[in-house]
């Protein structure tokens, strides 16, 4: 199983670079997603997941937790380096994270 972590670490690994990779459906990422966060639906990963970076830690987020430790567990089989975003976007909007709506930028 892969390694979770808080929102509040989540927001420190991005604002020092690392990568947000949002693995929610298209329609849930347009209608509010992490700002800076990259779009790969959870479906997708198996056909897109060397789209995504080796040489750091990705972190992975859904609505609430679930499909982001599927794939982080997925990935983590694959040989990448994912935490999983304990409470996802949900959690995120509750801290007063700032969100962005619109087009997929993954």
């Amino acid at each position: 199983m892969a390694d979770e972590v808080t929102i509040e670490q989540m927001k420190q690994a991005q604002a020092s670079g690392a990568m947000v990779v949002d693995v929610r459906d298209p329609d849930e990422y347009a209608g509010g997603h992490v700002s800076g966060a990259h779009s790969l639906p959870f479906g997708d990963l198996p056909v897109r997941q060397q789209e995504l970076p080796r040489d750091q830690t990705l972190y992975l987020i859904c609505q609430g937790g679930g499909r982001s430790g599927k794939a982080a567990d997925l990935l983590t089989a694959a040989g990448y380096d994912v935490r999983s975003v304990a409470g996802g976007t949900t959690a995120w909007t509750e801290a007063g994270g700032q969100v962005t709506t619109g087009a997929d930028r993954g």
